[in-house]
């Protein structure tokens, strides 16, 4: 599973012209989901997300959390995470989730987030977005939550 941070002071959501999520200061996720996913992975990127120290404190340095500053979490799915582009000139989709177990295992993100923080937005799985943002730093990670030892 693959979550894109992106820190933001401000993002937004859209389709067909509709605003349909936003916040302020925060961090944008565009999530890409593959074919062994699970909500293991789902789990420990949430975790990882709301803890990941990418926020400066009081002397500039990054110490600070999403959940330490309280800002927004909008999480948007992004099916070309999961893209090969090891090789040639067109990506492959292979490693990615089929679209009805990516949907199923976003929605899992998304209500999980829910359950353990109060400030989440989300983007619509399978739509035609724009997204909208500006980049704090700008300061943009790639986390990964490989599959479960089990």
């Amino acid at each position: 599973m693959i979550a894109l941070l992106q820190r933001v002071t401000e993002a937004n959501v859209s389709i067909s012209n509709n605003k349909i999520a936003s916040i302020g200061k925060g961090v944008l996720v565009f999530v890409g989901i593959e074919r062994h996913d699970s909500e293991y992975q789902a789990d420990r990127l949430i975790s990882r997300i709301l803890d990941y120290r990418i926020f400066d404190d009081a002397d500039g340095k990054m110490n600070l959390s999403l959940t330490d500053i309280q800002g927004g979490l909008l999480l948007v799915p992004q099916f070309t995470l999961a893209a090969d582009t090891k090789k040639g000139r067109r990506p492959s989709f292979t490693s990615a989730a089929h679209p009805s177990d990516a949907a199923k295992l976003f929605n899992y993100f998304c209500t999980q987030s829910k359950q353990v923080y109060s400030q989440v937005e989300m983007g619509k799985f399978g739509a035609d977005m724009q997204v909208s943002l500006i980049n704090d730093g700008p300061v943009t990670f790639n986390l990964t939550a490989p599959p479960s030892q089990e």
